[in-house]
C-alpha cells in the first residue's frame, strides 16, 4: 500500500522565491496555523536552490491559501491547502521559507517505520479527509538531496559514547532500522524523523574532498575517525556514489586510523583499502548483528544486509586481516533478547575477534515509531517487550542520562549483561577491542613539492 497523505515537515530556505499558485484539485487538508522563526533559517543558498528545484520539476505547483502574517522574523500560516491525490506532495514557497508536505504511511513493503511523525520543533501538520482514499496515493519513492556541507569531522564529548570525532558521508539512512537512535537528528534539517529519515536522504558529494582539506590543516590533531556514528555509510546508495570508497582512499593516503560501524555486506567491496589500513594499524570494522532469524530482519531493518551476509562479511573481513568487533545491538526484550548466545557463538565463529552488547535506546520519535511497529509486527507481546523496556529505563519508554542510556538499568538490564558476558567467556571472548594507532600518520606530500611532509606522533 502507498503512503497516506498526513503530517508535515518544514524545511526552512533563505533565498527569495514568489509565492506560486496553480489550478485546484479535488480534495482539501486543512493546514494548522502555527509560528516558525527565522532565525532558525538555513544560510546555505546553493544547496536549497538545487533541493528546491529538483522538488518544483517533479511537483507541479499547488494552489496555496494563506491567510497570515509574513515578516522577517516571524511567519504565521493559517488556511486551507489545495492539493491534488497525483500530487500528495504540496509546496508552500515564501520569501524567507520553503515550507512542504511530506507523505505519512502505514505499513510499507521495505520501510521500516509505519508514520510519519511531525517534526519536534514544528507547529504545523495536517489533517488527512475523512473521505481520503489510501489505494490512491502514489508508492513513496526515497529522494536524495545535495548536502553541501563546508566540513565533514564531527565532534562530540559525551562521556559514554567511545569516541570524539566522527565522520558521516549521508544523513539519513536507507536501511530503515525502526530502532535506530540517529533518526531524531533528522528533525534539524526540517525533516520527520519517520519515513522521512529513510526516505529523503542528504548526500555529502565533496566529502573525500573535504575530508582531505580537513586532514592536512596544521589543526588537525591525528586521531581515530568512525564511520556511520550516526548513519551507515554503506546504506545501498554507496553502492553507485562510492563516497566512503573515496574517503577510504584518503584516509588510506594520510593512514590515519578509522573505525566502521554496519549492518551492510557492502563494506565487503572496501576490503583492499582496509586491509592497507590495517597492516598499519589503522583500521577496524564494527558489524551490527542484532538477531540470526532472516524473517525478522526484513521487518526490522528492511533494506540492511540479511544475517548470514553479515556474518559473510565478518568472515571475509577477518580472512583478510581487518580486526572485525561484532555488535550484538540492539538487544530489544521480548524479541531479540534470546538470541544472544547464539549470535555471540556465530559471530566467533565467523572470526571476529570480540563483541559489545547494547540494549535498544528509543530517544524522542523514536519512541512513537517504535511502538506502532511492535502493535504492528508482535501484538501478543506488546505488552510484555515495552513492559520491559519501562523497567531498563526508569520507567519510560527511553532514558537520555549518561551512564544509564547505554546500559539501561533494573533486572532485565542486568539479565541481558549476565547473558552476554556467559555468552562471551563460553565462545572464548572477551578478547581486547583493536587498539587502533596514529603513529603512522603522514600529510601526503602537494604537487609540485620535492619531499613529502611527515609528522612524527606518538602512538595512541
Amino acid at each position: 500500500m502507498g503512503p497516506s497523505f498526513g503530517h508535515t515537515v518544514v524545511q526552512f530556505f533563505s533565498f527569495e522565491i514568489p509565492f506560486i499558485s496553480g489550478p485546484r484539485h479535488r480534495g482539501q487538508s486543512r493546514a494548522i496555523a502555527g509560528d516558525a522563526n527565522a532565525s532558525d533559517a538555513r544560510e546555505t543558498n546553493k544547496p536549497n536552490r538545487l533541493i528546491s528545484r529538483e522538488l518544483l520539476q517533479r511537483h507541479p505547483s499547488v494552489n496555496v491559501r494563506s491567510a497570515g502574517v509574513l515578516a522577517r522574523s516571524n511567519l504565521r500560516i493559517s488556511g486551507s491547502l489545495r492539493h491534488s491525490r497525483k500530487n500528495p506532495l504540496a509546496l508552500f514557497i515564501c520569501p524567507i521559507y520553503i515550507l512542504y508536505v511530506t507523505n505519512a504511511s502505514a505499513a510499507q513493503k521495505g520501510r521500516g517505520a509505519g508514520l510519519n511523525p511531525t517534526n519536534r520543533f514544528e507547529k504545523i501538520s495536517l489533517e488527512k479527509d475523512i473521505d481520503w482514499n489510501p489505494d490512491d496515493d502514489r508508492p513513496l519513492r526515497t529522494e536524495f538531496y545535495r548536502d553541501t556541507t563546508q566540513s565533514v569531522i564531527n565532534y562530540n564529548d559525551s562521556p559514554d559514547v567511545g569516541f570524539e570525532a566522527s565522520l558521516n558521508p549521508y544523513r539519513g539512512c536507507e536501511h530503515g532500522c525502526v530502532y535506530c537512535f540517529a533518526r531524531p537528528t533528522h528533525e534539524y534539517l526540517g525533516f520527520s524523523a519517520g519515513l522521512d529519515f529513510e526516505s529523503r536522504i542528504m548526500v555529502k558529494e565533496r566529502a573525500p574532498e573535504l575530508l582531505r582539506k580537513e586532514l592536512s590543516s596544521p589543526k588537525w590533531k591525528p586521531q581515530v575517525l568512525v564511520m556511520s556514528g550516526v548513519t551507515d555509510c554503506y546504506q545501498p546508495i554507496e553502492r553507485k556514489l562510492q563516497i566512503t570508497r573515496r574517503c577510504l582512499e584518503v584516509l588510506l593516503d594520510f593512514r590515519n586510523p578509522i573505525a566502521i560501524i554496519t549492518k551492510n555486506y557492502l563494506v565487503t567491496r572496501d576490503i583492499d583499502l582496509l586491509s592497507q589500513l590495517a597492516r598499519f594499524n589503522a583500521a577496524a570494522v564494527n558489524v551490527s548483528v542484532t538477531t540470526l532469524d532472516p524473517t525478522l530482519t526484513p521487518k526490522l531493518e528492511p533494506r540492511a544486509s540479511l544475517p548470514q551476509h553479515r556474518l559473510a562479511a565478518i568472515r571475509e573481513l577477518s580472512a583478510a586481516g581487518i580486526p572485525v568487533n561484532a555488535m550484538v545491538a540492539p538487544v530489544i526484550p521480548g524479541i531479540t533478547d534470546h538470541e544472544i548466545p547464539a549470535i555471540v557463538a556465530a559471530v566467533v565463529e565467523a572470526g571476529a575477534t570480540s563483541a559489545g552488547c547494547l540494549p535498544v535506546r528509543l530517544p524522542f520519535a523514536v519512541k512513537d515509531l517504535f511502538v506502532e511497529w511492535v502493535e504492528r509486527h508482535f501484538p501478543d507481546r506488546k505488552e510484555k517487550v515495552l513492559g520491559r523496556i519501562r523497567d531498563m529505563r526508569g520507567g519510560k519508554l527511553n532514558d537520555p542520562n549518561f551512564g544509564t542510556r547505554m546500559r539501561g538499568d533494573g533486572v532485565f538490564a542486568e539479565q541481558i549483561h549476565d547473558l552476554f558476558a556467559v555468552a562471551c567467556r563460553k565462545a572464548g571472548l572477551p578478547k581486547p577491542r583493536p587498539d587502533l594507532s596514529t603513529a603512522s600518520f603522514r600529510v601526503p606530500k602537494k604537487p609540485g613539492r620535492a619531499e613529502q611532509t611527515t609528522f612524527e606522533f606518538a602512538a595512541s
